[in-house]
């Protein structure tokens, strides 16, 4: 691969980072509105089923960009892009706790009350977010290699699928698991949310493979890439 290539490797990696990391930031910021996606009525241990957070919305996006980067830049890449995700989360929560600190003039268009009813329990949920987040993109990525060595870069619908079913049900768990038991949510919407949230990520999983297809077929196309060959940047 030319220098030339390289750089191009390396900026496109830059934006799929930027990508990842603002839509887990994002996904924390904004749990607190609940919406009903309808496209079945159906009601599950008396819970509406695809009652959930808009901040599950953004979330799949960042199982998606792990498992390319995964395909295309490798193991290492994908567990940095991770690692730097939970720094801007916790970053984000220090801005956060500093913007709460400070009082709001009495003619603010938002006051005190207001920005603590809005983001009061971020530091939670990103706690809860950062520690099911943790575990899961870990195994997403894990599970994803398995199966790429597995299969020697076959079926790549096979490792996208499994990889991330597997770890959004650890992390839909987890997540709801811990708003709960911060009484943040109630207990008896536990098994509703956990059923509607993992549901929901397995949709998104499902439909998503096409575009993940997509991206590694161009990217193979643009870097002659074989197989199960990975872009090294170093």
């Amino acid at each position: 691969m030319t220098i030339k290539d390289k750089l191009a490797a390396q900026k496109i990696y830059l934006f799929l980072a930027a990508l990842f990391i603002t839509s887990l930031v994002v996904s924390n910021l904004i749990f607190q509105k609940f919406f009903y996606w309808y496209p079945f009525d159906i009601e599950i241990f008396g819970f509406k089923l695809f009652e959930i957070s808009v901040g599950i919305l953004p979330y799949p996006i960042t199982f998606l960009i792990t498992d390319l980067i995964s395909e295309i830049y490798g193991k290492k890449r994908a567990n940095q892009v991770v690692i730097a995700g939970i720094f801007a989360s916790v970053f984000s929560l220090l801005i956060i706790w500093a913007a709460h600190s400070v009082p709001a003039i009495p003619n603010s268009p938002v006051n005190d009350t207001l920005f603590s009813n809005v983001f009061g329990n971020s530091a939670i949920a990103v706690f809860a977010s950062m520690t099911a987040y943790l575990f899961a993109q870990f195994i997403d990525i894990q599970v994803f290699h398995f199966w790429k060595k597995l299969t020697k870069g076959k079926h790549l619908w096979l490792r996208n699928n499994f990889s991330t079913w597997f770890s959004q049900f650890i992390d839909t768990f987890s997540v709801v698991f811990l708003l709960c038991a911060f009484k943040i949510l109630p207990w008896d919407s536990f098994k509703g949310l956990l059923i509607s949230g993992f549901l929901f990520k397995v949709l998104v999983a499902f439909f998503d493979t096409p575009f993940l297809y997509l991206g590694v077929y161009l990217f193979r196309k643009r870097f002659n890439l074989n197989v199960n060959e990975e872009i090294d940047l170093i």
